[in-house]
């Protein structure tokens, strides 16, 4: 189907889904997450096809990792659909409501964005997650997912309008771009006729590229240079297994740490201990001279490496005297998406809460917890690092607008 055939499309059954009860679209929910484990052999296949013919061109572990689904990933997926259907559906919220003097009912209600575009990498489970928070809050989605899981997106995407079909609701509340060549991409982000909004999920070059090139409003989802800063009263104790999952428990995802940040007075203490922990998972730490001089085998860090998204078995270090200096550090390098101070000092907690300009900020926990399954909202449609519309993962209520009813008795302006 040719790009504008599958706009049109997606703008006619925008209006359906915005008017869907809430019952029914749980229903059709339920029912695509029961197809998705029923599809799961077929998926799988088409997903080998993507996996072996990336490791035949050297793809990034890393990537790689994005790319791989399993049983449980296909089943997580499911479980993903089955807690959207769950959550409470956000159209038709009232917002606010208020009077006039000249006896004006004025509502704020949620209502959805419409028609949304979405661009991404090579995570196929996007594809489920991006179609379940878009139908959920009334919304139809265009999808064009990377070349490099193209036979993963198109299985997943069928089995998903397949179970619409069944549920006798209109298959094209999901789409997907096939054609890989760059031009479409650029077609796409023009498409102001039919795709009210367009979010980009991948890496710091796609992002860019479509906030520079799109004319479709975008709603800019960010790289993750994530950081923990690891304070003078921290529990060390705490502090290792902490690191230990925020680097190495997944290393392709936005929310992994990348940047250590350690308190001069805990580093001679604390980094050859860390250091043996980060090597067992093969870990190559890059650190400042202080660093290195506690972990003499210590690679030497750049002024790059401390804004590095390496998305990778990589570590920066950085030492400092202080929590202004530290908070400082991290302003300046982080990308605005996750990060996290270890202490037991209350106070300076709270100091790091407040002036640390992230998305999410954390008080001796994982950065990989950013997450919309993590934060309870099912899926999520991505991290975004900006500041309007959204900000964080994601979910229901970011991917609604809102719109003024106004109920009146005759009234006319003067």
């Amino acid at each position: 189907m040719e790009l504008k055939e599958l706009g049109r499309a997606a703008a006619a059954v925008k209006y359906d889904l915005a008017c869907m009860p809430e019952e029914e679209k749980n229903r059709a929910l339920s029912a695509v997450a029961d197809g998705l484990v029923q599809d799961m052999e077929k998926i799988l296949l088409a997903n080998e096809r993507d996996v072996a013919e990336g490791e035949a061109k050297g793809m990034h572990p890393g990537l790689t990792d994005r790319l791989r689904l399993t049983r449980e990933r296909i089943g997580a997926m499911a479980e993903g659909l089955r807690q959207v259907s769950a959550l409470p559906d956000p159209v038709g919220e009232v917002l606010e409501r208020f009077v006039r003097p000249n006896g004006l009912q004025i509502e704020k209600r949620r209502v959805p964005l419409g028609v949304i575009g979405i661009i991404y990498e090579s995570r196929p489970n996007v594809t489920a997650d991006a179609f379940a928070l878009c139908f959920k809050s009334g919304n139809a989605c265009i999808l064009k997912g990377g070349s490099d899981a193209l036979s993963s997106n198109l299985a997943i995407t069928q089995s998903l309008r397949a179970s619409l079909e069944r549920c006798g609701i209109c298959p094209d509340a999901v789409q997907l771009i096939t054609d890989t060549d760059r031009s479409v991409t650029e077609a796409f982000m023009r498409m102001n006729e039919y795709v009210d909004v367009l979010i980009p999920r991948g890496g710091a070059g796609l992002i860019r590229t479509v906030v520079e090139h799109s004319t479709v409003p975008v709603i800019e989802t960010g790289t993750g240079n994530c950081h923990i800063y690891v304070d003078e009263y921290a529990d060390l104790a705490k502090a290792v297994p902490i690191i230990l999952n925020a680097k190495t428990q997944r290393i392709g995802v936005c929310n992994a740490c990348e940047s250590l940040v350690i308190h001069e007075a805990v580093r001679e203490r604390f980094l050859p201990v860390l250091a043996r922990a980060l090597r067992e998972k093969q870990v190559e730490l890059r650190g400042d001279e202080r660093a290195a001089a506690a972990v003499p085998d210590m690679k030497k860090a750049t002024e790059e490496d401390f804004g590095t998204e390496y998305l990778d078995y990589i570590l920066s270090i950085k030492t400092v005297d202080s929590l202004e200096e530290a908070i400082r550090h991290i302003n300046r390098y982080s990308t605005g998406h996750s990060d996290a101070i270890l202490t037991e000092d209350a106070e300076r907690a709270e100091r790091f809460l407040n002036e640390v300009d992230s998305a999410c900020v954390y008080v001796n926990a994982s950065t990989r917890f950013t997450d919309g399954f993590e934060f309870g909202f099912g899926a999520e449609i991505g991290i975004s690092t900006q500041k309007l519309h959204a900000r964080g993962p994601m979910g229901l209520k970011e991917l609604t607008s809102y719109k003024y009813v106004i109920r009146g008795n005759g009234q006319v302006r003067a």
